[in-house]
């Protein structure tokens, strides 16, 4: 399939990042550093060629992948079920350099589903009804593309690294997100819980303040929330309908 020019451009964002990140090192307590844009390379790649648009109205930003999510499926919120059949993503995915044996790499053939990425997926699917009618307002990533795993199996967020490491890795990412946002020329920029909400609020500074970009937020649809838990399909109606971006209806 022949490539547009917003296609062409993401993809080359997206490249310039795997790469840029590949070459961090991270310390006690992460032990693994899965990079889905290198292993899973194929199925970022066709989320970005079938789904970037522009312009678009919003970007939607989350914080990184999640080990049964993106990291399984290389597309972020990346719940197996939903990238497959919603998003008719469905590549062969390679492995980690480093595999944690508690959190082993099986792409499509993974039977464990996300939480986050099934609410997140479900709601876009149930909201709009096809892949098509969502992309052509909104696009979904992730500020981070490296997922950091410790001795347990835990996942570490990036919030919780260290200054000297999360430092350099929020440059790259936050440069990636500008470019981004060059590209698909939003009008809001909306980070998918509250991290990602302040980051987009640090790289945006000066467009916000000048009030050529609005930023906003959603609740995280993680079950790691109590809040999420609490019936998050309708809070995420109610907050995008506060932004402008979903009518309000009488439900």
């Amino acid at each position: 399939m022949r490539l547009n020019r917003t296609s062409r451009a993401m993809i080359e964002i997206a490249e310039d990042l795997r790469d840029q990140v590949d070459g961090f090192t991270f310390a006690s307590p992460v032990t693994h550093v899965y990079n889905p844009l290198d292993y899973a390379w194929e199925a970022h790649r066709q989320y970005l060629r079938d789904w970037a648009r522009n312009p678009v109205e919003a970007l939607m930003l989350g914080m990184n992948p999640g080990p049964w999510g993106m990291a399984q499926t290389g597309v972020p919120f990346g719940e197996v079920a939903h990238v497959r059949e919603f998003l008719g993503i469905n590549t062969k995915v390679g492995k980690p350099k480093v595999e944690h044996p508690k959190r082993p790499v099986e792409g499509f053939d993974c039977a464990r589903s996300e939480v986050s990425g099934r609410r997140l997926w479900g709601f876009v699917q149930s909201e709009f009804g096809t892949a098509d009618a969502f992309f052509s307002r909104f696009f979904v990533w992730n500020e981070c593309p490296l997922a950091f795993l410790e001795e347990s199996g835990r996942n570490r967020t990036p919030d919780k690294l260290p200054v000297s490491e999360r430092g350099p890795l929020e440059a790259v990412c936050g440069t990636a997100i500008r470019r981004m946002v060059e590209v698909l020329k939003p009008r809001m920029v909306i980070g998918i819980g509250g991290h990602a909400r302040k980051r987009l609020a640090s790289i945006f500074a000066d467009e916000i303040e000048a009030g050529s970009l609005e930023c906003g937020t959603v609740l995280h649809p993680s079950p790691a929330s109590p809040a999420a838990n609490r019936g998050w399909d309708d809070q995420a109606r109610r907050q995008l309908q506060e932004l402008g971006l979903l009518p309000v209806s009488a439900r």
